[in-house]
């Protein structure tokens, strides 16, 4: 995945990001994302000089943003103890679900059309793939005797918990940090023994 640097690419996949999250798919334009970023017209083109261009420079803007986001917390190492593992894990996921709510409904139009065209699938599953493998590195390091398997198994139990609070039928009960906290500390230990 290319990424493009500078504050301007920054702004244009910001504005990319809230339009998708905003009007689906469908509604990402280089047009739109000019008016949406408050730049002279043509600029997303020079930027993203297909609409293809352009979701990939969303996804990658999003990647940077996540990772930026994780990091502050993972900057003590791996957690000590499976309870440290469920305090990490809620906090990103409460994150995800709070202050990074209109990304994560962007995620969600990118996935979808990820489905319908095999050149994103690509690379979408390559910005899925680092969330695996670190996933599969605190795994090891909390002692499971699988860590890619629970890797992929985590990794869908924490999307099925953003899903279901941001799109889904759960959205009206988002859950605390406190509960998912204990959700976490439970799927941890039944995982790792």
């Amino acid at each position: 995945m290319s990424t493009q640097r500078g504050p301007r690419a920054a702004a244009i996949g910001d504005a990319a990001i809230a339009i998708l999250a905003a009007r689906g798919a469908r509604g990402l334009t280089h047009r739109a994302v000019d008016q949406a970023a408050r730049l002279p017209a043509g600029t997303t083109s020079n930027y993203a000089r297909t609409r293809a261009a352009l979701v990939e420079l969303a996804l990658a803007r999003m990647t940077e943003l996540e990772t930026a986001d994780i990091a502050p917390r993972m900057a003590a190492g791996a957690p000590a103890d499976l309870d440290g593992f469920a305090d990490l894990a809620a906090g990103i996921i409460h994150h995800s679900i709070t202050a990074a709510r209109t990304r994560m409904l962007a995620r969600y139009e990118l996935a979808l059309e990820a489905t319908r065209r095999p050149e994103l699938r690509v690379v979408y599953d390559q910005a899925g793939q680092l969330y695996r493998e670190g996933a599969a590195a605190l795994l090891a390091a909390a002692g499971s005797a699988d860590p890619q398997r629970h890797a992929r198994m985590l990794t869908a139990f924490a999307e099925g918990i953003m899903f279901d609070t941001i799109a889904g039928a759960g959205w009206r009960h988002q859950p605390t940090v406190e509960d998912l906290r204990v959700t976490l500390r439970e799927y941890f230990r039944a995982i790792i023994s």
